[in-house]
């Protein structure tokens, strides 16, 4: 529930989960879940007629693994780098002709701004609507921008082939 519950309040998009940090310290996990229905202990031991003394260990061990698992991804996406590696994979894309010349911009764009207007493209671009909607359609085919309609705002997505790439180190290496 705690997963279910932080995965749509922060809307991650499955990058980052306190599993893994569950999944490490299980044991203690189950134990502190489990004192949370336990008799409170003594008259300070909250109003109700559960233990709220184990109920703040519980909250106290469950944003401590939060904190740890955001220390962990910090360390292994090393978002002050993600730019550079998104912005090089363009550049490469570009070379290649695979992108339209522009489209680094269009992606450091959304990147800084976590979504962009489609409206903003061709202003962004310095082109008309419709060579912004070529570069647009490229990127989504791409499948490195996403969009909920064909009219909302575009966000960067992680495409699972470019994980590698972009967030080196984040899956296991083929073997």
């Amino acid at each position: 529930m705690s997963h279910a519950m932080l995965l749509e309040t922060l809307d991650t998009g499955g990058v980052w989960s306190i599993a893994r940090g569950l999944g490490r310290a299980e044991s203690r996990y189950k134990k502190l879940l489990m004192a949370c229905d336990m008799p409170r202990r003594n008259d300070l031991d909250g109003r109700g007629s559960l233990s709220e003394e184990a109920l703040a260990e519980f909250a106290e061990f469950i944003l401590t693994t939060c904190v740890d698992q955001v220390d962990f991804m910090e360390k292994l996406v090393q978002p002050e780098r993600l730019r550079d590696r998104i912005l090089g994979w363009a550049d490469e894309e570009i070379r290649a002709d695979a992108l339209a010349p522009n489209s680094g911009a269009v992606l450091e764009a959304v990147l800084l701004r976590g979504e962009l207007p489609r409206g903003d493209i061709g202003k962004l671009l310095n082109v008309g609507d419709r060579q912004a909607r070529r570069v647009t359609s490229v990127l989504i085919e791409q499948e490195v921008l996403t969009s909920e309609s064909t009219r909302a705002p575009l966000r960067l997505a992680f495409p699972a082939i470019l994980a590698g790439r972009w967030m080196p180190g984040l899956f296991p290496e083929k073997m």
